[in-house]
C-alpha cells in the first residue's frame, strides 16, 4: 500500500484529492489531507473510507515529521514560503516530494543530496508554472526534431472569469489569492525582442500591453511577466531572437488599472493611519493633488488626461469615488485597496472562473515562415471545482500516479521539462478535458 500525504486543503486541492480518492481503493492507497484546520480536511475528504483528515501544526516539527516520515509521497499545496522546510523533512526522511509552485534556491541547494539519496522532487506541476512548461515545450521540441529554427515565442496566461460571470465593468474578480493580484507587475519586466534587451519598470508595465485573441472567448490584453529572460536555457532557446512571457487581463482592465499603478494605490511599502470616518473618496483624493475648488473627477483628469469615461466608469463601479467609510483604515495602500476591491470583485455563488492560456510560435522551416498558436481555454464548474483548482491539482495528481505506478523512472530535483514528464501528463489531461487546440499557417 501506497500512503500519499496531501499538505494543505485550501481551493486550489480540491480535483487533486477528489482525484486520488475515486481510485485509492482500486490502486491500493491511503490518501491522508493534513490541514491547520482538520474540519476543512475533513471537509475534502466527504467521508471517503481511503482518506483520512489531519490536523497538522506545521511549527510542531515532530508532528510533522511524523506524518511525512510515515507516507511514501509527500504533496505541498502549502503557501510557497513553506516548501523549503517540507522540502528539507521530505529529504532527510527519504520522501519523495511534490509542488505546484516555482523551483526555490532553498530547493536547488539540496539538488545533490536529492540526487545522492535517490530520491524525486518534482515542482513546477501545476498551471503556471506547470501546463506552460509542458504544453510549451512539447511544441519546441516537436518543432526542434523536425529541424526547424524558433525564432520567437511568447506565452500567456490569465485566471480570469467565464464569459457568462463577466457582470462588472472590470469583467473581473478574484479567482486566485487576492494579495498576488494586487501586486502583480512589481519590479522590473525583462525580455528579449528581435535579438534586443527589453525592460518595462512597474510603472510603465500596464501601458505596454498586447491584444491576445482567443476564437472562443474573444480579445484580452496581455502584459510581460517579471523575468522571461531565464527562460531561454529552461526551454533550451539560449539564441532566440524574441522570448516573452505575459499575463492576460479582458480588454480595458489595464488601462483602468493603471490609474492605480500611477497614483500610488497599489504601494505596498509604507503603512497609512487614517482616521476613522475616512471615506473611499478622500483614500482616493489624497493620492491627487490638492486644489481649492476642483472636484476628484476634475483633478484626476488633469493629472492623468488619458482617463476617459469608461475608466472613470470602472473606479466609479468600486466605489472609489463615493463617501463610503473605508472599512480598513490601517495599513499599506495596497492593502487597503485589497479591501475593498475583496468586497466588490467577490465571486457570487453563481460564478465560473476561466483560464486562458495561448503560446505563440514563428518558426524558421524549409517551406518558410511557420506561425503556430497554441491555445488553451478551460472553464470552472462552479465555485468549488474552479477551472484554476482543475489546471493546478490535476497535472501534479497526474504526475504522482506516473511515480507511483513507474512510469517516471527520474531521479533528483525535476521540473517538467522533460518528455517522460510532460507526455503522458498532456495526454492525460486532454482526457480530462484540458486541450490545447492548434491553429498553424505557413508562408
Amino acid at each position: 500500500m501506497h500512503t500519499i500525504l496531501i499538505l494543505g486543503a485550501g481551493k486550489s486541492s480540491v480535483f487533486l484529492i477528489d482525484h486520488f480518492l475515486r481510485s485509492a481503493k482500486e490502486k491500493n492507497r491511503k490518501v491522508i489531507i493534513a490541514d491547520i484546520s482538520e474540519e476543512i480536511a475533513r471537509e475534502k475528504i466527504k467521508n471517503h473510507p481511503d482518506g483520512q483528515a489531519v490536523r497538522i501544526n506545521l511549527d510542531d516539527e515532530v508532528d510533522r515529521r511524523s506524518l511525512i516520515g510515515n507516507s511514501d509521497v509527500v504533496i505541498s499545496m502549502l503557501p510557497a514560503f513553506l516548501h523549503p522546510i517540507i522540502a528539507k523533512d521530505c529529504l532527510d526522511l527519504g520522501r519523495n516530494f511534490f509542488s505546484a509552485s516555482y523551483e526555490s534556491e532553498d530547493l536547488r541547494k539540496m539538488k545533490n543530496d536529492i540526487e545522492s539519496k535517490g530520491l524525486f522532487f518534482l515542482n513546477e506541476c501545476g498551471l503556471d508554472p506547470g501546463i506552460d512548461h509542458m504544453s510549451s515545450i512539447q511544441v519546441i521540441n516537436r518543432e526542434k526534431a523536425l529541424g526547424n529554427k524558433i525564432i520567437s515565442f511568447k506565452s500567456f496566461t490569465g485566471g480570469v472569469l467565464s464569459p457568462e460571470s463577466e457582470d462588472n465593468p472590470w469583467k473581473y474578480k478574484f479567482t486566485w489569492n487576492p494579495r498576488n493580484v494586487v501586486l502583480a507587475g512589481k519590479g522590473v519586466s525583462m525580455f528579449i525582442r528581435n535579438g534586443k534587451y527589453k525592460y518595462i519598470p512597474y510603472h510603465m508595465l500596464f501601458r505596454r500591453l498586447e491584444t491576445i485573441s482567443f476564437d472562443q472567448v474573444g480579445d484580452f490584453d496581455g502584459y510581460a511577466n517579471r523575468d522571461s529572460l531565464s527562460y531561454r536555457k529552461i526551454y533550451g532557446l539560449e539564441d532566440i531572437p524574441t522570448l516573452l512571457r505575459g499575463t492576460l487581463r479582458r480588454s480595458g482592465f489595464c488601462q483602468s488599472w493603471d490609474v492605480f499603478v500611477q497614483l500610488g494605490l497599489t504601494d505596498d511599502s509604507f503603512e497609512m493611519d487614517l482616521p476613522d470616518g475616512f471615506t473611499q473618496r478622500m483614500l482616493f483624493n489624497s493620492f491627487l493633488p490638492f486644489h481649492e475648488y476642483k472636484t476628484v473627477e476634475e483633478k484626476l483628469i488633469e493629472l492623468l488626461p488619458w482617463v476617459d469615461d469608461s475608466v472613470l466608469d470602472k473606479i466609479k463601479w468600486l466605489g472609489l469615488l463615493s463617501d463610503v467609510p473605508l472599512a480598513k483604515t490601517k495599513g499599506s495602500p495596497a492593502a487597503i485597496l485589497q479591501s475593498i476591491l475583496e468586497e466588490k470583485w467577490k465571486l457570487n455563488p453563481q460564478d465560473k472562473d476561466m483560464i486562458v492560456m495561448q503560446h505563440q510560435f514563428e518558426v524558421e522551416t524549409p517551406m518558410g515562415l511557420k506561425k503556430i498558436i497554441s491555445s488553451l481555454v478551460c472553464k470552472g464548474e462552479n465555485q468549488e471545482y474552479t477551472a484554476m483548482a482543475k489546471t493546478v491539482g490535476l497535472p501534479l495528481a497526474i504526475a504522482v500516479d506516473l511515480f507511483l505506478e513507474g512510469n517516471i523512472k527520474l531521479k533528483g530535483l525535476h521540473i517538467p521539462v522533460l518528455p517522460e514528464i510532460y507526455d503522458p501528463i498532456l495526454s492525460a489531461l486532454e482526457k480530462e478535458g484540458i486541450i490545447f487546440e492548434e491553429k498553424i499557417s505557413v508562408g
